[in-house]
């Protein structure tokens, strides 16, 4: 028997749809800005920072890059609260995503920052500028310039692997789509209009984070 398409019973749930897109966006603006400001930490604190710190930033970043998002999602919403730290399912996702942007923006720019000439830093300390003055104007944009398409590239990932916070009832656009196929039996549908979605806030994040890297990362000089 045929299959009869039936997108108008998706549809009847737009105002679900539109929470999820809503709530998506509010994650990935929240992970990728707090996020990418831990990259920048952790990067100064394994090339200039104080040698103490950085075994600690190296062991954050090989914890979160060698284990699963879900797995450090599901620590964060489920075992927190058993040691008396309470948390909502809205702040374990944004958490889960600051942390794991963290971890992989920090090798990212890191990578951006050791390729800055060491002939640049000298220029700097020839001006008796202090390691975090010469690493926040002499190296950061330089490095930045770089590195920013994969940190870029990262960035749209980790909106992407949003989609798993629905696991733990956050009501993402992930979370409409299970929400609305449970209510009309269109699966079909629900996924497929759910991928466009995505497809779509994918491609405009990219566009949104160019222009960013065109006009303040590339065109202007960082403050």
């Amino acid at each position: 028997m045929a299959y009869q398409f039936d997108f108008a019973s998706t549809f009847d749930y737009t105002d679900v749809l539109v929470k999820g897109i809503v709530t998506s966006i509010e994650l990935i603006a929240i992970g990728g800005v707090l996020g990418v400001a831990v990259g920048i930490f952790g990067a100064w604190a394994r090339t200039q920072g104080p040698r103490w710190l950085r075994p600690f930033v190296s062991m954050y970043v090989e914890l979160i890059r060698n284990t699963p998002f879900l797995i450090q999602l599901f620590f964060i919403f489920f075992g927190l609260p058993s040691v008396g730290v309470q948390i909502t399912e809205m702040q374990a996702a944004s958490l889960a995503m600051v942390i794991n942007l963290g971890a992989y923006s920090t090798e990212i720019i890191r990578a951006g920052v050791v390729a800055v000439t060491k002939g640049q830093i000298e220029a700097g300390l020839s001006l008796a500028m202090t390691r975090l003055q010469i690493f926040r104007h002499v190296i950061l944009r330089p490095a930045l310039q770089k590195i920013w398409p994969a940190l870029s590239s990262q960035i749209v990932i980790v909106m992407l692997g949003s989609a798993v916070c629905s696991q733990i009832a956050v009501e993402e656009l992930s979370f409409a789509a299970n929400f609305i196929q449970g209510r009309n039996f269109r699966a079909f549908e629900a996924y497929l209009i759910t991928t466009v979605i995505y497809l779509v806030m994918a491609i405009v994040l990219r566009q949104i984070l160019r222009l960013i890297g065109t006009h303040f990362i590339i065109g202007r000089r960082l403050a």
